[in-house]
């Protein structure tokens, strides 16, 4: 598979170069949350063919991004993980996926929510400074997508799964997008039946406060 090369002795053009490919940043994406097998970065990203995965991976791997390694026997799997040189990118990652939120609009009829996604969503936009001194845990569903997330004064953990014991249970769609924009409020999201909670309503304006796009 031809890759594209724009020739030029820049930065940029060269960063270009190894993860501007298509697919090649969510495969990125994927791995900053946790070092996955072939099949399960396929799980992730279904709609990318199997030939261009494994192309990707072959170049990420070739430029020092992404490297593999085996699981000790009985399992001997093959595991994909970020290189320390890959592990770099995290913050580029997460200010695009703020950056593309903005204008991100409203889901196409065909378009997905992964776990993935959504915890590097949390992430990006996740603000520090707005979680001093505060310690709460939800819940997050998104559809058939369950993700926890815990804040610990300023700090953050975010992982897929329930939370049994969640200071707040989240249920949404597309809606989560325009909570976070502040281009909906959390009174009228719920009034509207778009959002569903288990738990007390004062923690979801500290959501909405605490991840912003």
């Amino acid at each position: 598979m031809a890759r594209r090369y724009y020739g030029q002795y820049c930065g940029l053009a060269h960063a270009v170069d190894l993860v501007g490919e298509r697919w090649a940043l969510l495969i990125v994406r994927d791995l900053l949350v946790s070092p996955k097998r072939f099949t399960d970065l396929k799980r992730g990203l279904p709609r990318i063919p199997t030939n261009v995965l494994s192309a990707r991976l072959k170049e990420l791997e070739g430029a020092g991004v992404v490297r593999r390694h085996v699981l000790p026997r009985p399992d001997g799997s093959v595991v994909y993980e970020l290189t320390d040189y890959g592990n770099e990118l995290e913050d580029i990652v997460l200010a695009l996926g703020r950056w593309g939120a903005r204008t991100l609009g409203e889901p196409g009829a065909d378009d997905i929510v992964t776990a993935d996604a959504l915890i590097m969503a949390m992430r990006s936009t996740f603000r520090p400074e707005a979680a001093r001194d505060m310690t709460a845990s939800y819940e997050l569903r998104v559809g058939d997508v369950v993700i926890h997330v815990r804040v610990d004064d300023g700090d953050l953990e975010v992982a897929e799964g329930g939370l049994p014991d969640a200071g707040l249970v989240i249920e949404t769609g597309p809606a989560i997008k325009a909570l976070m924009a502040g281009e909906l409020g959390p009174e009228q999201a719920i009034a509207d039946g778009q959002v569903a909670l288990t738990g007390p309503a004062d923690l979801l304006h500290r959501f909405v406060q605490t991840f912003r796009i």
